[in-house]
């Protein structure tokens, strides 16, 4: 039997110390060859043009998506935002403390009800929270001009929403004490006078405003209700008290654009002297449609009754000096936020119900309100279970 020869190369699937042949001149090794063309590797086609294009085009589009959705927008969106119950506590503390009055406990809950919005100055949105706010029913996206002034900044917004919330809460203590028959003294000083008024350069900052033309005025809601029926260039004598002495002014009233009646050109402010005192505590909320809810809660902690009774009732609504519900912003957001935190019954502004019907969440029934008296009848019927007798908003 005749032996192999054992081969002095080693096997091509084994390395060698050896250098390989190089290759011939002119022609390229197969290694180069790929490197050069990197998709010329064995069961690998090239790609046409037509690919790398749509490839291309497909990475600059997620990439221009992706910008968009951290770039500001210029929309804002609005959404229904916390509830709070004005006969609970705030951070252990109760929302209303009174003193110098007999207090009483109530098993039911009156909720304050807010919106939330995101965008405007200091805090835009971005694309996905837009797309987000058209998908979620319970959103509502605009256009960011339309839910902010222009030119105004986020500090100034958040200090006219706390002056606001302030004034509510004032406005909410006085037309709560006087419908439940408390006296309260109202003082109504000027604090400027509009330049191109008949008060410019005769009524002076601190003047004490006391009568218009001999009749006492009971509070600035007065004295614009009894303006409303002077026609403009009117001279009206304007009694006031100027560094303690009583003194007659004479004031030429002026024209009140889009209006009846007329306007004396003086930024009044009020002050009460309570002779109960409340105070109201509430956290990162602004604005003053929580009067009505307020002025509920003071009642029922000032009444023996128990008027809410074990419901959950929530609402809202401006409240003014006379006892006047005044509508808000934002509603169909507070009608979803209502519901979400359990409430069963909503008071809603007589002013709003256009924007409430057909819009009301299951689960949820709604009595429209005017006034304090209104609103103070429907707690006590929903808290008698005696709902299903109030008005309702209606189509038209």
């Amino acid at each position: 039997m005749r032996r192999k020869k054992m081969s002095t190369q080693p096997p091509a699937d084994q390395s060698s110390d050896q250098p390989s042949a190089a290759p011939e001149a002119g022609r390229e090794s197969a290694l180069e060859r790929n490197l050069r063309e990197p998709y010329a590797l064995p069961g690998r086609e090239r790609p046409s043009a037509r690919s790398i294009t749509l490839g291309i085009s497909f990475m600059a589009t997620v990439l221009l998506l992706s910008g968009l959705a951290i770039l500001p927008s210029p929309y804002a969106v609005r959404s229904p935002g916390p509830t709070r119950d004005t006969l609970g506590e705030e951070d252990g503390t109760p929302l209303i403390e009174i003193t110098g009055a007999p207090t009483y406990e109530s098993t039911g809950e009156l909720r304050l009800t807010t919106v939330g919005v995101s965008g405007g100055p200091g805090f835009p949105v971005n694309l996905a929270q837009v797309v987000q706010g058209w998908v979620d029913p319970t959103r509502v996206v605009a256009p960011v001009e339309t839910v902010f002034p222009k030119s105004v900044s986020r500090e100034e917004l958040d200090a006219q929403s706390s002056a606001e919330m302030t004034s509510s809460q004032e406005m909410a203590t006085y037309a709560a004490l006087t419908e439940l028959g408390y006296d309260v003294p109202v003082t109504l000083s000027a604090v400027e006078t509009a330049a191109d008024s008949g008060a410019s350069g005769v009524v002076e900052p601190g003047d004490v405003i006391a009568s218009l033309d001999g009749e006492p005025l009971a509070s600035s809601e007065d004295l614009l209700e009894r303006l409303t029926t002077i026609d403009p260039g009117t001279d009206v004598t304007l009694g006031v008290v100027r560094d303690g002495t009583p003194t007659d002014l004479t004031v030429t009233t002026g024209a009140v654009e889009g209006q009846d009646g007329s306007r004396l050109g003086v930024v009044v402010q009020s002050s009460f002297d309570f002779p109960v005192d409340v105070s109201i505590q509430i956290e990162n909320i602004g604005g003053p449609s929580a009067g009505t809810m307020f002025a509920l809660g003071i009642i029922d902690r000032l009444t023996p009754e128990d008027e809410a009774n074990g419901q959950v009732i929530a609402g809202t609504g401006t409240m003014d000096l006379a006892g006047q519900v005044g509508p808000i912003g934002g509603i169909r957001q507070k009608l979803d936020g209502a519901v979400r935190d359990g409430a069963t019954w909503f008071l809603a502004p007589a002013a709003n119900c256009d924007e409430v019907v057909g819009h009301v969440p299951e689960g949820l029934q709604v009595a429209k309100v005017a006034t304090l008296a209104e609103a103070r009848a429907a707690m006590v019927a929903i808290g008698a279970g005696e709902g299903s007798t109030l008005d309702t908003c209606t189509a038209g």
